[in-house]
């Protein structure tokens, strides 16, 4: 797969490490566990956005595109990472905030990630929770352009096939890694939301024909929904690239049993993950998606369901500046420290 052939701008620094985890794997009397950084992508903290910005930033370009109109929940990730990709290819940004949990404290509406926004330059627009919230960006990229602007819509989580070639790369990358080492990838875990992480992981690693399964732990949908929609993103990432074979439908798995209350809701397995990985590896996890995934794949060890000589590698979404909207979830943690 030539990825070369559509158009990029390098915001990543790749590759990102491929780290064994000793102590928590010895803790846990194994898997093998080792974790993809892609906290570490460089960008405005990291996060696995910045891989789906390249290309997704490429073709905007590619355009001639002036402003970029996208959008995400309140601590959104995406939305702090394409601000910043923004702010460093001079292109005006717009990002529509939905309000997914309309109880959120002060903390969350204004620290963390929308701190980030506001500083670097984006225009912050706020929406209701339960719209169509792509629509809503096409919508206001059609205003603009009324007005005279090149404007550049990018769905939720940067999730189309464009985005998703971002993925693709990572694939890759985690191939050559092993490759490297001499680690035979067994499993890739990961938190899916809005799909374009694992439907590029799927591509990227059923177009090479490695073998390796895929599992997404959802944040949001429940199993069928989420699996449907990967599967029709990692289809279409696939015929892009110019794969006509067909992607099997067994080739997508999710788990949807750590959502919780909801998307953005924290529950104590996340905590209980996501204090448990910096107590062991001094890593930081996200408490929307990174801890959530994280917790389902611990749920999934103590429950037998990967052998102990096997590798399991966690790809780490980023995410961590989020934790300063979630301050309130770890106060008694703190109080007990």
């Amino acid at each position: 797969m030539h990825l070369a052939r559509f158009p990029r701008v390098r915001l990543v620094h790749a590759p990102t490490p491929l780290e064994f985890l000793p102590r928590l794997t010895e803790q846990l009397g194994g898997p093998r566990l080792y974790i993809k950084r892609d906290d570490c992508t460089g960008l405005a903290t990291g996060g696995n956005k910045t891989r789906k910005l390249e290309f997704l930033l490429g073709d905007a370009l590619a355009q001639g595109a002036t402003h970029i109109v996208t959008h995400g929940a309140t601590q959104s990730n995406h939305v702090r990472q394409t601000a910043a990709a923004a702010a460093r290819l001079g292109l005006q940004c717009t990002a529509l905030l939905e309000a997914r949990i309309a109880d959120g404290s002060v903390e969350y509406r204004n620290s963390g990630n929308v701190f980030l926004d506001r500083l670097f330059g984006a225009r912050l627009e706020h929406r209701p929770a339960g719209l169509d919230m792509n629509a809503e960006v096409e919508q206001y990229a059609a205003r603009l352009r009324e007005q005279g602007e090149k404007a550049y819509a990018i769905p939720g989580g940067g999730s189309n096939h464009i985005g998703a070639l971002g993925y693709v790369a990572s694939a890759q990358e985690i191939l050559q890694q092993a490759d490297a080492a001499g680690i035979v990838v067994h499993h890739v875990v990961h938190a899916t939301g809005s799909t374009g992480t694992q439907a590029g992981l799927v591509a990227g690693f059923q177009g090479s024909h490695s073998g390796v399964p895929v599992l997404g732990i959802s944040v949001r949908a429940e199993r069928a929904a989420q699996e449907d929609k990967v599967w029709q993103l990692a289809s279409r990432t696939l015929q892009h690239l110019g794969v006509s074979a067909p992607l099997p439908r067994e080739a997508v798995r999710a788990n949807s049993d750590y959502v919780g209350a909801g998307y953005g809701r924290p529950t104590p397995e996340m905590v209980e993950a996501l204090t448990l990985l910096a107590r062991t590896e001094g890593i930081l996890l996200d408490p929307v998606y990174s801890g959530k995934g994280f917790a389902g794949l611990l749920d999934l060890i103590r429950k037998g369901h990967f052998r102990q000589d096997e590798n399991v590698v966690f790809v780490h979404t980023g995410g961590a500046v989020g934790l300063f909207g979630y301050r309130d979830t770890f106060d008694p943690l703190h109080a007990a420290a």
